[in-house]
């Protein structure tokens, strides 16, 4: 405990000191930040495939690539985003400028998670940089290959008063969150998402919670079924499942169920080989206690395809169950895992009365070509993004704010958005003394009069 109020003395001493806010600071060292990731990458390569199994090409795709493409666009953009902007000033304030002048919160706490444990470390640390802010980073011990690549990352670039690493348990996470932070950046569970925003509370912290929840599928009669098939098994199994926003179960119009089943199931044969779970290039799932209670929800249904495990690494095998109860246990919680309950439909109306009856997902896919359809379940339901005949793709973009609503999370970031979200917009009015108006003081005889014909 002391040695972390150490560290947030620090932090702030040196944010005090006015080191984080000059714009080409920032940008220098969002520069070397780039390079350290460029320069790590075969390490944080190997380490993403020693605790996860992640290929070469996941772990540059959906982690590396992610990295790098955030920081460039980030950069581009910061110097304008960084101007105070001028805003217009009503008659009442007539001769005065109104400006809103971006300003760093001050030191901020990212906590990450285990399952794209180097995109989701330092996207947000990214934008609090990015913001001017220092950040304590506290990743995941489920992950310790890459987070001790992403220890000598950071230390190569940043002094230890701007950014620090701070490893541990839920111990260290519950030691960190007593302290007195100016903003928290949590990814994980809606479970101890909760409990961070409860001891953010006790403290008046203002908080981004990236969490989760049940993100639906829906695949309509009218879809391509092929191509299809190879989205939802690309969004669901890319990880091994373990990814917040892939598709946790699946509607199929009843009509084409057989059709589109026979095509996911071909798919994963084509990216996976006829053996996944023996497959070295597939995901393994985390950690023993992960891996039982995953294995516990393949009794709530029978496999269409897969079930299989290999205890050894473990793994499990891209797995379609039918015949789920919607009370079972896999129904009941974020799956996080390579299972994939599969429900028919007849009419839509129905899909959007069952989501709309649990709490809001983070996500949602809807697979059609009508745009009738399409406006019913975009109309309808709220989550936080999504795709329309894809999945996962929404994530990939910058332009685009990511985040929850609801249970499934609390502000949005990526892009402007990562700026925005560790940024106080400080409101200024600036008066002119070249004249001043009688009206407003108590002391004037018709003020009440003039105020009452300026506001109406």
């Amino acid at each position: 405990m002391n040695s972390i109020s150490s560290i947030i003395s620090k932090h702030k001493a040196y944010f005090a000191a006015g080191h984080t806010r000059p714009l080409e600071s920032r940008l220098n060292i969002l520069r070397k930040l780039k390079q350290a990731v460029r320069t790590h990458e075969a390490d944080l390569i190997a380490a993403l495939y020693q605790d996860l199994h992640k290929s070469e090409q996941e772990a540059y795709s959906t982690e590396i690539g992610i990295v790098l493409e955030e920081i460039s666009f980030v950069m581009k953009r910061l110097r304008k985003w960084s101007k105070p902007k001028r805003v217009k000033t009503p008659l009442t304030h007539l001769g005065s400028k109104s400006i809103i002048i971006p300003e760093p919160y001050g030191t901020v706490l990212v906590i990450a998670p285990w399952n794209y444990p180097l995109q989701l470390a330092l996207s947000p640390l990214i934008g609090a940089i990015a913001a001017g802010n220092t950040v304590v980073l506290k990743p995941s011990e489920y992950t310790p290959a890459v987070s001790a690549i992403l220890s000598k990352l950071i230390s190569s670039v940043f002094p230890t008063d701007y950014v620090a690493m701070a490893e541990g348990g839920p111990d260290v996470s519950t030691a960190l969150l007593q302290q007195p932070f100016d903003y928290i950046f949590f990814t994980g569970s809606v479970a101890v998402g909760k409990v961070v925003m409860e001891a953010a509370a006790k403290q008046l912290i203002p908080v981004t919670l990236e969490l989760g929840g049940k993100s639906p599928c829906i695949v309509h009669k009218d879809a391509d079924i092929q191509l299809a098939a190879k989205r939802i098994v690309f969004g669901k199994f890319t990880n091994a499942g373990q990814t917040c926003i892939a598709p946790d179960y699946l509607f199929v119009h009843e009509d084409i169920k057989t059709k589109l089943t026979e095509e996911m199931k071909r798919a994963i044969r084509e990216f996976y080989g006829p053996q996944p779970e023996r497959n070295p290039q597939y995901g393994k799932i985390v950690s023993e206690r992960h891996y039982q209670r995953l294995l516990s929800f393949l009794n709530d249904g029978i496999p269409l395809t897969g079930g299989q495990s290999d205890t050894n690494h473990h793994k499990i095998a891209p797995t379609i169950l039918e015949q789920v109860r919607d009370d079972s246990p896999v129904m009941q919680e974020e799956i996080f895992g390579p299972i994939l309950p599969l429900f028919t439909y007849r009419n839509i109306g129905e899909v959007i009365e069952k989501v709309q009856s649990r709490p809001k997902p983070l996500a949602l896919y809807l697979f059609t070509t009508n745009k009738e359809i399409e406006r019913a379940v975009l109309g309808n339901l709220s989550f936080g993004g999504g795709c329309v005949n894809d999945t996962l793709m929404h994530v990939a973009t910058p332009y685009l704010p990511f985040g929850g609503v609801g249970e499934s999370g609390i502000g949005s970031y990526h892009g402007f958005d990562s700026f925005n979200t560790f940024t106080h917009k400080k409101s200024v009015v600036k008066q002119t003394n070249r004249f001043d108006f009688a009206f407003r003081y108590p002391s004037s005889k018709n003020g009440l009069r003039m105020i009452r014909k300026i506001l109406k």
